[in-house]
């Protein structure tokens, strides 16, 4: 997930020099992300630019993409797990997590997109409602050390004082619980039998999952498989 947006570096009354996007793996395992990009364009804007990524997130880890510097600012970033050249708008930005390197178009791109922040602005696309606006100073950092993802940028993304973290900084494995938000796509209750763990990169297809399946006006019907 997209862990961290910061389009303030170097402009007045900031302290770090470069703009930046940092990611966070909350699974336990290493994932690649060779071949995918960061992606970005302005709140309204359908003109999209890509910084090309390279290597592993560590598990539980974060990667951190420098992009542009500004004139200002006094403090270079921890060291960048990637370089990159964007300059991002210092108050609002939509950034896009992509698993290619296939520049997007478009206002709302959806196409191998695998996660999406809308930092402010008058976005007509979001993960729920954009967050308030960053600033020279402030990003928008993702909630629970990243491992919040409710699918509202709103709710998971405070803003506060840039914090860029790369993968040598210190690790957060995120624990998941079972919710019930009662979306119709949604089961009420789900056993899983076989396999009892699996690892799959996003977009991509699992082999058969066996599991006992409930969903309420359904499955309690006599005869009715699960």
């Amino acid at each position: 997930v997209i862990s961290q947006v910061y389009g303030g570096g170097g402009n007045s009354g900031a302290t770090l020099k470069n703009d930046f996007i940092e990611l966070h793996n909350p699974t336990s395992s290493a994932l690649s992300v060779a071949g995918w990009s960061v992606q970005v364009a302005s709140g309204t804007g359908t003109t999209w630019t890509a910084t090309a990524l390279t290597g592993f997130v560590p598990a539980g880890g974060y990667f951190l993409i420098q992009e542009a510097a500004g004139s200002g600012g006094t403090a270079n970033l921890p060291t960048p797990d990637v370089i990159g050249t964007i300059a991002m708008g210092g108050s609002a930005a939509k950034v896009a997590l992509v698993s290619s390197t296939t520049v997007l178009s478009g206002a709302c791109p959806t196409a191998n997109v695998v996660d999406f922040v809308s930092a402010a602005g008058s976005s007509p696309c979001t993960e729920g409602v954009t967050t308030p606006a960053i600033s020279a100073v402030n990003a928008a950092l993702r909630r629970s050390s990243g491992c919040q993802d409710t699918n509202s940028n709103v709710d998971d993304f405070a803003i506060a004082t840039a914090a860029p973290r790369n993968s040598g900084s210190a690790k957060v494995v995120c624990e998941y619980s079972a919710t019930e938000s009662d979306r119709p796509e949604e089961a009420d209750f789900c056993n899983l039998q076989f396999p009892s763990a699996l690892t799959l990169d996003s977009g991509t297809l699992s082999d058969t999952i066996y599991a006992q399946l409930y969903e309420a006006g359904l499955t309690e019907a006599g005869g009715a498989p699960y």
